[in-house]
């Protein structure tokens, strides 16, 4: 091998790879939920999937390739890894038709239609059309379509390439040798890997070993640990094809490795320890085309049959492999909650709009843990609870997304008033959840960066941070409880708490200047403490927004303004609404300092500060 075949497999390599990643781009894009319910429907058990794995790898003659595909497929979250199992192991009986094909026509047969079905040619076709359809349609469906067929025909390419490189070992006489030259098992087995890894297709190391057989010199002996080696080294392919993929996507690729690791495994022992005592007549048989064709195919089709009902065990095992992440769990925790937003429910919206708001109630819990969780490591980090903040933040942008995705579909259907005002309600409140759980996050952040820098509140601040933490968590619950229990009047405790909050933080940042000037608090804490103390007003603000808008939804309001409702609220100083504000801040009143205990209240007994505080805030509230 030159040096610049050598540069060939490279170049190759980097189309084949290129053509992965923007092939699994170009899927998730067009997709749009359709092909994940083709899939569904054509995995729905290993069987069918093993069907499919086979019929493909038939058509295009690659098992590399249909593996590839499959990587493609779990890393862009359109099949599952369970689903992949089916069609992987399928792909290894489609592999066979290769070997009956060429054992047919011979390995450069002039067929034409089989000509057209490799590959090598049909690759430059399939690019030709999605070049053509990326350039020349004006739909971007109809582009992304393009695209794909273009990465598709990429990556085959890459693969060609990459053979073609590696073609002339096909004719060196001491490469070819190595087949013939190991008459141990073991040493024939590696061969034959070694042969499949750089030839980068089972196809051709079992074609040149067919084309070996003519000579009429091979036996079978010889022959079979090469086809088990060709066997595991197919599997390289799809190993390759996740380089840089998700981490599921890499377990779809190590379910082919297993798999054929332990079949190989199980044959050899099996067959060579009973070969010792029966001697089976086929290992002094002259291997030829048809008998080479004949064993690859009863090895992989009995293989298949042995392993595909057992074959939860390969998802067990590449899952001990490449460990699943917190993360990971509670995605899929998540998608078997979501489970509830089902297509067909689409068609009965009255029952659709339920369902959006039983994953919403559930939405609510999690904001609810997340803010409890952020709020204690605030005082005492706990690493272990900063990633659940984390873990718990992703969680509720997937429910967010996963909802708004089924409320635009409902959207389109036809609502009954109710039904309205409820769609309505739901898309302004997991607005205000996903937003919370923003700000928690944040406060988790400023709490790690706290931990790092071994920073810590003198013992005053920890004092009226203890207050705040307590009068976030009641609002944050009173709010998530009203919004499950549709509680109108435990939704209405919001706003006075919400104001007495907003006097809070005016209060906690003007002690914090006092301690700054007599040099008791340092800036960079105190840069820290505007941080979360503006993520808790603003966690308060969303609290109170959901609050407004289960009273808009409930008076039927068109065209209703928080601000304006907000403000009126305030300035109708109702009784009702005056006794709860004085009940929260007495409830929530920061401890004396030290020159003001000789005043019967710390807010001079006027309620002014906290009041003025929270009118000011209603004028400019941000609802980031």
């Amino acid at each position: 091998m030159s040096f610049f075949d050598f540069l060939g497999i490279v170049g190759g390599l980097v189309l084949f790879l290129y053509g992965i990643q923007t092939l699994g781009d170009g899927l998730k894009k067009v997709s749009g939920g359709k092909m994940e319910q083709i899939l569904q429907t054509l995995t729905s058990n290993k069987w069918k999937g093993a069907l499919l794995g086979m019929l493909v790898t038939a058509v295009i003659q690659s098992s590399g390739a249909t593996i590839v595909m499959v990587v493609g497929f779990v890393n862009s979250e359109i099949m599952s890894l369970q689903q992949s199992v089916g069609v992987i192991l399928g792909a290894n009986i489609g592999t066979t038709i290769t070997a009956w094909l060429l054992s047919l026509t011979g390995i450069q047969g002039d067929n034409i239609v089989l000509s057209m079905l490799k590959p090598a040619n049909f690759s430059p076709v399939v690019g030709i059309i999605g070049v053509f359809m990326m350039m020349m349609c004006k739909k971007q469906k109809h582009r992304d379509i393009g695209s794909i067929m273009t990465s598709f025909a990429v990556l085959l390419i890459g693969m060609d390439i990459m053979a073609s490189g590696a073609a002339p070992l096909a004719d060196d006489p001491k490469f070819t040798g190595i087949l013939t030259a190991f008459s141990n098992p073991v040493l024939g087995l590696l061969a034959g890997l070694i042969i499949t890894v750089i030839l980068q297709s089972s196809s051709a190391s079992i074609g040149i070993l067919q084309s070996l057989s003519l000579t009429g010199v091979l036996k079978m002996s010889s022959a079979i640990p090469v086809i088990m080696g060709e066997n595991i080294g197919s599997a390289i392919t799809g190993v390759m094809g996740a380089i840089g993929a998700s981490r599921n996507a890499r377990r779809a690729s190590f379910i082919q490795l297993f798999y054929c690791i332990i079949k190989t495994t199980v044959f050899m022992i099996g067959f060579y320890a009973l070969n010792m005592f029966i001697h089976f007549p086929i290992m002094e048989r002259t291997a030829s085309p048809v008998v080479i064709a004949v064993f690859h195919s009863i090895f992989n089709i009995a293989a298949v049959l042995l392993m595909l009902p057992v074959s939860d065990i390969l998802v067990r095992l590449v899952e001990k492999a490449v460990p699943v992440t917190p993360e990971e769990n509670a995605s899929r925790q998540t998608k078997k909650e979501l489970q509830m937003l089902d297509a067909r429910f689409i068609t009965s919206p009255a029952f659709g709009i339920q369902q959006c708001k039983k994953a919403a109630d559930r939405m609510g819990d999690y904001v609810r843990e997340s803010m409890e969780t952020a709020l204690s490591i605030v005082l005492s980090y706990d690493a272990a609870k900063a990633a659940k903040v984390e873990e718990i933040e992703n969680t509720i942008d997937h429910y967010e997304d996963e909802l708004n995705g089924y409320l635009v579909k409902l959207s389109s259907m036809n609502l009954s008033d109710s039904d309205t005002h409820m769609f309505s309600l739901l898309i302004h409140t997991i607005g205000d959840f996903e937003r919370m759980s923003d700000h928690a996050l944040n406060i988790m952040q400023s709490a790690r960066q706290m931990d790092e820098k071994k920073q810590e509140f003198s013992d005053k601040a920890r004092e009226e941070l203890q207050v705040f933490n307590s009068a976030l968590n009641d609002i944050v619950g009173r709010t998530v409880r009203a919004f499950q229990k549709n509680d109108l009047r435990l939704a209405s405790t919001v706003e006075p708490l919400e104001n007495v909050i907003d006097g809070l933080n005016e209060e906690i940042k003007s002690r914090h200047v006092k301690r700054l000037r007599k040099g008791k608090c340092t800036i960079d804490l105190g840069i820290v403490l505007e941080d979360i103390t503006t993520d808790y007003e603003r966690i308060a603000d969303h609290c109170n927004n959901i609050a407004v808008h289960m009273t808009q939804i409930a008076d039927d309001a068109e065209g209703f303004d928080t601000h304006e409702y907000l403000i009126s609220l305030d300035e109708s100083q109702k009784e009702e609404y005056k006794i709860a504000e004085r009940g929260f801040e007495h409830m929530y009143a920061l401890p004396k300092l030290k020159e003001d205990r000789d005043n019967s209240d710390l807010r001079g007994g006027k309620d002014d500060k906290y009041n003025k505080a929270g009118k000011s805030k209603l004028k400019d509230r941000k609802k980031s």
